[in-house]
């Protein structure tokens, strides 16, 4: 039997705030840990720094900003699985956030990409692509939300 592997998730959601409102709650540690991560969080928002995110009931996972521009683009390479390196071969994605002004607010695009590249079973990459479809739709839901309320 053969498994349909996606290579990409793409999702976009129009967020209720300004452009740098939004690149706060995209890149600060306590946003994060409310839309994302919830058991915690660190961040190093540069090229080549670090990022740690951590989830009770699935561990920690290590990520590696590729590139940040501020109010612009932040993209880093987020580990499949927990405490592996995102820098080696066929154990990490690409994830890709990009921003642009929409009327009083911001359009937020979010790409996974390299998903067929993993070095797993096709079954666990399909299986990885439909979990983080559903956790990233959510997961910019509540990023917008949080952005739209924010005053800070």
């Amino acid at each position: 039997m053969s498994v349909t592997v996606d290579d990409r998730i793409e999702r976009e959601v129009y967020v209720a705030a300004p452009i740098d409102r939004v690149w706060r709650v995209l890149t600060t540690p306590e946003h994060i840990r409310v839309w994302y991560a919830p058991g915690g969080c660190e961040i190093d928002p540069h090229p080549g720094g670090r990022l740690r995110f951590r989830w009770d009931e699935h561990g920690e996972f290590h990520g590696q900003v590729e590139r940040a521009i501020p109010d612009t683009l932040f993209r880093f390479r987020l580990a499949l699985e927990p405490d592996h390196a995102p820098s080696d071969p066929g154990e990490a994605t690409l994830v890709e956030f990009a921003l642009s002004p929409e009327g009083r607010g911001t359009r937020l695009r979010l790409v996974e990409s390299g998903i067929r590249a993993l070095a797993v079973p096709d079954g666990t990459k399909a299986k990885h692509a439909e979990y983080a479809t559903l956790s990233w739709t959510s997961a910019l839901e509540e990023l917008a939300a949080i952005a739209a309320a924010s005053h800070n």
